[in-house]
């Protein structure tokens, strides 16, 4: 019989025994698929000499904007990038998906912005239906207890006046229709009569904000001002006159005009400033009295008043010092309030400080004086002000608290320390990584709105009552339930009184409030240490992750920077990272000289010439993870966005085996071309920052930092991710140019890809594509790490 499925050969073996044999191939493993290779864009050599030095640069055709046959080939070679990115990630596919499922989830799905109330009104912003954009609101406070729908702001209807409570102010679906699509604005300000409303647009095909008043009882367009260019503005006349102001072709605000509204005569020049190194702020006092003019450089900052009721009777003087200084001007009762960090008796300041004088008080008779007696172990790191209260943001060390004092000050007492004045300290969660003051526009209300942030609890929006001390949570994300709590009005509000004595720590307060706040401590641990760095100096570093996955010297780790133009490192909780921590991440942050938190020295010693410290900084944070075995060796993943990612970028110059892998968000990379050459307009703080090429100290400095000039030969680089888009600060070009040059001079391997991913405009408008994008960011850490 003729077996057709399997071939059998009979036969007896020495013992006797039959023995069945199959002839059996088995299957052959399927080769992996090749490894795709990197795009190679063209080489065209462009020789650059400055002060002393000469480079090549093969790549400066990238930036050639004007040059059509350039533009041509770098449309290829994004079109090539494109392709091998997604050839990169293509076995993440389904990862990635499950990451943007996690994300989205977790999103806080508000329809409605936390309702404001100033004066007799309401004001917030809700999703339309089906729509892109917000639509600005309002209503009636008195008929507040008719909002019958929390999920549905736009509910509730007037059977007195037969109308809809609620009054639609500004459809910004309508606006994109304006302004080809896009619709981004910038400066929205409601007068204080509560008549009209003055915004400004980004107008993408001119590169420029327009300015635009529109009547809040018809809804039309005031035929002026219609303004370009401008970069700020400030109500006066209550109302029936809006001062704003315009930048020159360079984007530096020069200019203060003024327009009476419902007029027809041209808006009036106030002030222009022709000096091309000179800036022009303005703002108004919060009680509308005033608006305030500072003009500022790297040499000086002046602060003139304009009287709001008679804005053409000119500016008046109030203050100037040497060198660029912050001031923030508020009136109450009589006494003008100056809160700067201008030198003080020739000596520069490292903090913030308050000083007061009359308002009556003439230049430069004027004595200002200060309020508080210095006190070096509690900074003063903002202010607000109503009519009864002044609001004050401290810091002891890394510990944020927000207090209270009772306005007027008393009189004749002079300068005193800030306990002397029986400051009420307000309530707060644990581990606050920033507090900020909310709009505040009722200067008579005595309850002001603070955002409150840490690293292990999503941002609570607070309204606290300065006058009885009660507060209440009016919106936060609640994490465990994947939900969002929003509270409106009074409705259904958790409101809780905590009379905290004179000068006792937030932290001492013992209250069952805690468990208000959703905070995530119980699920996520923060620590915080000081790194000693090169030179000795102790850098603050903090590190969040879950007990339950932490495993001893196991775990792959993520370290943020920034570290740039004095600004606090974001430490806030960020829904996406709980992806990596639930899959035994260590999430870090490491707050290096250059940025925010350590007053104006912390910041200057990390900028231009000393910018080499913050690099060093973040090193040095990168090996305490791993030599304290926070972090698993050759499993840490650096991360930074603009100036961040040139902090990265640098330290994995110097470091290159250091990092496993890194993330790289619209990074700046080419210092050395884009201060000396700027394509896109750059303002003096950058210059500050960074250095100014003309000083030859600051040149070598940048030389010597610059990531795209920096990199090392024949070296194995960590796998990088570098995101960019053609709407960015910095532009495309420098993200390109710095990803051919590692990838022709370093060591290639498949394993450690440099890839470029291209993201479009409206990422930013669209939290979905926001999740698509972190997804796609975790996705290639995760691979990187398990490869």
């Amino acid at each position: 019989m003729r077996h057709l499925l399997t071939a059998v050969r009979c036969f007896y073996n020495n013992h006797g025994s039959l023995t069945q044999v199959r002839h059996y191939k088995p299957p052959k493993t399927p080769r992996p698929p090749a490894a795709p290779s990197p795009p190679k864009p063209p080489k065209k050599p462009q020789r650059f000499t400055f002060h002393d030095h000469t480079w090549e640069d093969p790549y400066s055709w990238m930036s050639s904007l004007n040059d059509k046959v350039a533009m041509r080939h770098m449309d290829m070679y994004m079109e090539q990038e494109e392709k091998y990115a997604e050839a990169v990630m293509s076995d993440t596919e389904r990862l990635q998906s499950k990451l943007q499922s996690e994300m989205a989830s977790r999103l806080a799905f508000e329809l409605s912005t936390p309702p404001l109330r100033w004066g007799p009104w309401l004001y917030y912003r809700r999703v339309e239906e089906g729509k892109q954009y917000l639509v600005l609101c309002r209503r009636l406070v008195s008929l507040n207890e008719e909002f019958i729908s929390h999920k549905s702001p736009a509910a509730g209807f007037d059977f007195t006046s037969g109308k809809k409570i609620e009054q639609k102010l500004l459809d910004y679906n309508q606006e994109a229709e304006r302004f080809g699509g896009y619709a981004y604005e910038e400066l929205s300000e409601v007068s204080p009569d509560h008549k009209f409303l003055a915004y400004t647009m980004y107008d993408k095909d001119n590169d420029y904000f327009t300015l635009s008043v529109r009547n809040l009882n018809s809804g039309a367009l005031c035929s002026k001002p219609q303004a370009v260019r401008v970069s700020n503005i400030a109500w006066a006349k209550d109302g029936q006159a809006l001062i704003y102001v315009v930048t020159d072709q360079n984007k530096r605000p020069y200019q203060i005009y003024c327009s009476i509204i419902g007029s027809t005569d041209e808006d009036a020049l106030l002030l222009e400033e022709s000096n091309e190194n000179v800036y022009v702020n303005i703002r108004h006092t919060k009680d509308f009295h005033f608006v305030c003019v500072h003009t500022f450089s790297t040499t000086s900052s002046k602060v003139f008043l304009i009287n709001a009721a008679d804005p053409f009777s000119g500016l008046t003087l109030i203050w100037e010092c040497e060198g660029l200084a912050h001031c923030i001007v508020e009136h109450h009762e009589g006494f003008l309030y100056l809160f700067t960090d201008a030198a003080k008796e020739g000596q520069e300041a490292d903090n913030h400080y308050l000083l007061r004088c009359p308002v009556d008080a003439s230049f430069p008779s004027r004595t200002w004086e200060s309020v508080f007696i210095d006190d070096q172990g509690l900074v003063v790191e903002d202010v607000d002000f109503c009519k009864t209260h002044m609001a004050l943001i401290l810091r002891e060390g890394r510990t944020y608290r927000l207090c209270s004092v009772s306005l007027p000050l008393p009189a004749g007492k002079g300068v005193v320390h800030l306990k002397e004045l029986h400051p009420h300290f307000l309530p707060l969660p644990k581990y606050v990584s920033q507090i900020v003051p909310g709009p505040n526009y009722d200067y008579y209300s005595s309850t002001m709105r603070f955002a409150i942030s840490s690293p292990v609890m999503p941002d609570a929006v607070v309204d606290y009552d300065l006058s009885n001390g009660k507060w209440n949570i009016i919106q936060q994300q609640n994490m465990l339930r994947e939900r969002t709590r929003i509270l409106y009005g009074t409705a259904s509000s958790a409101t809780i009184s905590l009379n905290a004595k004179s000068g006792e720590s937030v932290n001492e307060l013992k209250s069952d409030s805690d468990n208000l706040w959703n905070d995530l401590s119980e699920f996520y641990s923060c620590e915080q240490y000081d790194v000693p760095s090169h030179d000795g100096i102790s850098v603050p570093l903090t590190t969040i992750y879950s007990p339950k996955y932490k495993k001893e010297n196991q775990n792959p780790g993520l370290l943020h920077g920034h570290g740039a133009y004095g600004e606090l490192l974001d430490k806030r909780w960020r829904s996406e990272l709980k992806s990596l921590l639930d899959r035994g991440w260590v999430v870090a942050f490491a707050d290096v000289r250059g940025g925010g938190g350590g007053g104006k020295k912390w910041h200057h010693d990390g900028r231009r010439t000393k910018k080499l410290n913050s690099i060093k900084d973040f090193i040095s944070c990168a090996r305490f993870l791993i030599e304290k075995e926070i972090v698993k060796e050759h499993k840490l993943a650096g991360w930074g966005y603009s100036a961040g990612g040139l902090l990265v970028a640098a330290a994995i110059n110097c470091c290159p085996d250091l990092f496993r892998a890194v993330v790289l968000e619209v990074p700046f990379l080419d210092a050395t071309n884009t201060l000396l050459y700027p394509i896109l307009p750059l303002i003096a703080a950058d210059y500050e920052e960074f250095g100014y090429p003309g000083d030859i100290d600051d040149f070598h400095a940048i030389r010597n930092y610059s990531p795209y000039d920096n990199i090392q030969k024949d070296v194995l680089y960590p796998a990088v991710l570098v995101t960019s888009s053609f709407n960015t600060r910095f532009g495309v070009w420098e993200a390109a140019k710095w990803v051919a040059r590692v990838r022709e001079s370093t060591i290639y391997d498949p394993k450690r890809p440099i890839v470029l991913n291209l993201t479009t405009d409206i990422v930013e408008e669209n939290r979905y594509l926001q999740c698509k994008e972190s997804a796609l960011e975790t996705a290639f850490l995760i691979k990187m790490m398990e490869s």
